[in-house]
């Protein structure tokens, strides 16, 4: 089914037109957008982990929810920016403008229909920067909108309880909380007789970090098997207890946007114009002048 790994009374798309008209407070009504990627993961994950790990932490969170906190999920964005993976195949990548402005499009969608709170949960740390700019012209063009964008491990968990120093400093792609974290939710895609232990070197500046790389990288320059952490100890124990901690925490953070109160403000006129269609250019420069 459409809905995955998120619960059939918690998903959005399953209401018709009219059920979601008719929903009480709306504003304060959180829909979930998990937002993933479609890259590879090493020999020994599915090129799907980080939409796997989005749409089946959020699946798990609003399974936990009590049923006076108003929230719904929509379909996950499954592709995301990953061309730092482009060398190896299976990545299916989008630009970071188009991510940007599917996710423009989605949040219009979302505030026509009347809800005013969008989370956002991330599980590709390849494309934040896109997903921040959408919601941030979003927030500019609709000064009620509350739109938040949380990366999936930035919520109080236990993985670092089961991994090594190195691990918790170095790891960057398809170690040992992911590959935990797939042996919970999907199994049947781990491949452990494949998985490789791969660290990248020491950064040579270390005013500016001492542990992983600050200048540009691509999956690559790290080596041909697409590691950047250590998958080896990695139990499915693990990964039950790693999704638990995320999914309460999730479950958590729910719950307080329901609650939660924001500022609000209207968008200027002018910009609610351009943002409709009007060009700027259009305008005379009297006009601009008289609305700053």
């Amino acid at each position: 089914m459409l809905n995955g790994y998120l619960p059939p009374a918690r998903f959005l798309p399953f209401l018709s037109w009219t059920d979601i008209a008719e929903l009480p407070d709306k504003e304060n009504t959180v829909i979930v957008l998990p937002t993933g990627a479609i890259e590879q993961h090493g020999p020994h994950l599915p090129c799907a982990v980080d939409s796997i790990i989005a749409a089946g932490v959020v699946g798990h969170a609003l399974a936990r929810l009590p049923d006076e906190v108003a929230a719904f999920a929509i379909p996950p964005i499954t592709y995301g920016k990953s061309d730092e993976h482009l060398h190896f195949p299976g990545t299916l990548t989008l630009t970071g403008d188009i991510l940007q402005q599917t996710i423009i499009e989605l949040g219009e969608s979302v505030y026509r229909a009347g809800f005013r709170k969008l989370l956002m949960v991330n599980g590709h740390g390849g494309q934040p920067q896109p997903l921040q700019m959408a919601m941030r012209e979003l927030r500019l063009r609709h000064g009620d909108f509350i739109l938040i964008m949380q990366d999936i491990f930035k919520v109080p968990n236990c993985a670092d309880r089961f991994m090594a120093e190195q691990e918790r400093q170095m790891a960057m792609h398809a170690g040992h909380a992911e590959t935990a974290l797939i042996m919970a939710l999907a199994p049947e895609t781990v491949q452990m007789h494949k998985a490789v232990c791969n660290y990248p070197p020491a950064f040579p500046c270390p005013t500016l970090s001492s542990t992983r790389p600050m200048a540009a990288w691509v999956a690559y320059d790290f080596g041909p098997s697409g590691v950047i952490g250590d998958p080896l100890p990695a139990t499915p124990e693990q990964g039950e207890a790693i999704l638990d901690s995320l999914a309460s925490s999730w479950a958590r953070a729910i719950s307080e946007i329901h609650q939660m109160k924001w500022v609000t403000r209207d968008a200027p006129s002018w910009g609610k114009a351009h943002w409709q269609g009007t060009v700027l250019a259009e305008h005379d420069a009297a006009s601009l002048l008289k609305h700053q």
